[in-house]
């Protein structure tokens, strides 16, 4: 897969690939900080530390190809509901 809007794969970072994977080459850093790390249910693999921090060490989705789909739906559902609370507060 080519470097896009879609896919990006940065190579020269000192962390590359900062999760372990068997296929480097599908490694997605476009999302280098995934956009879902606040939401409570993001639909990632993720366990919840004692301390409360959300730990996504083993979750890959951001860095796969078809992690872009799945993030750029997540965000634009819960846009929607944002806007419809807010239409409901009027």
């Amino acid at each position: 897969m080519q470097n896009s809007h879609r896919f990006f794969s940065n190579t020269d970072c000192e962390y590359f690939p900062c999760h372990k994977t068997r296929r480097p080459e599908r490694f997605n850093c476009l999302f280098c900080f995934c956009p879902l790390y606040f939401f409570e249910e993001c639909g990632g693999n993720y366990v919840i530390l004692d301390s409360g921090v959300k730990d996504c060490t083993t979750c890959l989705i951001p860095h796969t190809p078809e992690g872009y789909d799945h993030i750029l739906g997540r965000l634009k559902a819960r846009f929607a509901e944002i806007r419809k609370a807010g239409l409901e507060e009027d």
